[in-house]
């Protein structure tokens, strides 16, 4: 999800720890607490840092090692030692399981986005994505808002939140029968499918798709369960030659591949160099597909750039490829 969902969520699981007694009870444990699940809520998204770096290690590592099972783990107690430290009276079992919780609860509602995470590592490092929900939605992001004035006006925090979760749990179901109705349809017209990638949109009943069969690959969009195809393009293997082998050695050439499971690639010829373009069909936007991994390799195979990452214009990507995308 996004920063500003994570935060608000945070804030609803400190309000749901005054059902705690022991919370409840001591007000001093509930600040500590409201700190530990509003940075826990938000922790595993410290990576976000990586784009100091570059977009190839920020592209390759965003929600990979802080959202998997041990870091999940790490989490939680790292941020209730720290808090501890500065509180000692407060009760530590306490504070560490709520803020262990948050910590929990912002992987599990990334997990579903179409972005997804590496959550499973250190036991296989696939990339889960199930793409039912999108990466801000504004039903679940008003629900917190709404909960959180009706704490500030007076309203239990704890019972406030605990029916709001509810809401959403039930919300979530109805997110992958939407989905599943989606994926049993297209296999209707294309039974010849391998893969069927999902991006709902912020519009509830708006949803993108990316579907991959034996032969081709077709972009479309769906509307009230209407499936209408937009794009379609021939499944064409990578070729085995020097020049693609050198491209996926590119740094951001090989952090596209790593994340984009569903994706098309072009060659552009120039007097000096050849250019390739990795596009990943998944997040077609204002006919256009944003997201993508362009290396150009002169004749004496010496790449010369590259850069990957959200592109909405050509001039903007020239500007990228002229700049270059090197660490700070």
């Amino acid at each position: 999800m996004d920063t500003g969902t994570h935060i608000v969520m945070g804030v609803a699981i400190g309000g749901l720890s005054t059902l705690d007694p022991v919370v409840h009870n001591d007000p001093g444990l509930f600040a500590a607490v409201l700190a530990g699940t509003v940075i826990g809520s938000h922790a595993p998204d410290f990576d976000t840092l990586l784009k100091l770096r570059n977009n190839a290690v920020y592209i390759r590592h965003h929600r990979g090692a802080t959202h998997s099972i041990p870091a999940v783990l790490m989490w939680g107690i790292l941020i209730a030692g720290v808090i501890h430290a500065i509180v000692p009276e407060a009760n530590f079992l306490h504070l560490w399981a709520w803020t262990a919780l948050a910590v929990i609860i912002h992987v599990l509602v990334d997990i579903p986005n179409a972005y997804g995470t590496q959550a499973y590592r250190p036991f296989f490092n696939k990339w889960v994505a199930h793409g039912v929900i999108n990466t801000f939605d504004p039903y679940i992001f008003m629900l917190h808002i709404g909960g959180i004035v009706a704490w500030l006006l007076g309203a239990n925090p704890g019972y406030t939140f605990l029916i709001i979760y509810a809401v959403i749990a039930l919300y979530y179901v109805k997110r992958y029968i939407d989905k599943r109705e989606i994926v049993r349809t297209i296999k209707e017209f294309y039974p010849n499918t391998e893969q069927i990638a999902t991006s709902p949109t912020i519009k509830q009943n708006r949803w993108r798709v990316a579907i991959t069969t034996t032969d081709y690959f077709y972009v479309g969009s769906v509307k009230d369960g209407h499936i209408d195809i937009v794009d379609q393009f021939e499944k064409i293997p990578l070729p085995d030659n020097k020049l693609f082998h050198l491209a996926q050695q590119d740094k951001n050439i090989d952090a596209f591949l790593s994340f984009s499971p569903v994706y098309r690639w072009e060659v552009h010829d120039f007097d000096d160099f050849t250019e390739i373009r990795f596009i990943d069909l998944r997040y077609r936007s204002n006919e256009r597909y944003p997201f993508v991994a362009v290396v150009q390799i002169d004749d004496n195979m010496r790449i010369l750039t590259s850069y990957t990452g959200w592109i909405f214009s050509e001039q903007k990507l020239q500007h990228k490829l002229e700049v270059g995308d090197n660490p700070v």
